[in-house]
């Protein structure tokens, strides 16, 4: 049983895991294209999350991670509670490879476009939205920062977060 995580469950997963991969998800692209009304903003003022936007020709790096079987029913109950707060996520079964060339089905959250908290927002209006927003779970900038960092530490390059995370910085510096 595995579980692909791109966002938040790199740094955060919250549940016990046997193994861990750098694994890739061809056909879906890592976007700040979920307005996020709980963990990292609120309704008055929603922060940006991560999310899995579908894009012909792309695909995302991220982690796999292992779930024991007897721990599965529990792990999944967890990641439904955390994700699927306000059902802009999709819950999906997705086909991954791993850094070793395997390829394995994992639990993957995607976004749902039709959602309202669906948006498609410039680097600059991502970047503002970031820098101000506070949610249940902390700053938005938090998530982002966190983010950008174990991707780095994995060693998976992601231009697009690296210029947010420093334009985030430009914005918060005192």
């Amino acid at each position: 049983m595995w579980v692909f995580g791109y966002g938040s469950l790199l740094w955060n997963p919250g549940f016990e895991y046997q193994e861990q991969s750098v694994a890739t998800l061809p056909g879906w692209h890592r976007s700040f294209c979920m307005r996020s009304i709980h963990h990292r903003g609120t309704t008055d003022d929603p922060g940006l999350v991560l999310a899995l936007d579908a894009r012909d020709g792309s695909h995302c790096q991220g982690l796999a991670l292992s779930v024991a079987s007897v721990d599965w029913k529990r792990t999944l109950d967890y990641l439904r509670e955390r994700e699927l707060i306000s059902s802009a996520y999709l819950e999906k079964v997705l086909p991954i490879r791993l850094a070793n060339g395997r390829y394995v089905d994992a639990l993957t959250y995607v976004i749902d476009p039709g959602h309202v908290q669906y948006c498609n927002l410039d680097v600059e209006e991502q970047a503002k939205i970031i820098a101000r927003a506070v949610g249940g779970r902390g700053p938005n900038t938090e998530y982002l920062h966190n983010t950008a960092s174990r991707l780095e530490k994995l060693g998976i390059k992601d231009a697009d977060l690296d210029r947010l995370s420093a334009r985030v910085r430009e914005l918060t510096i005192i």
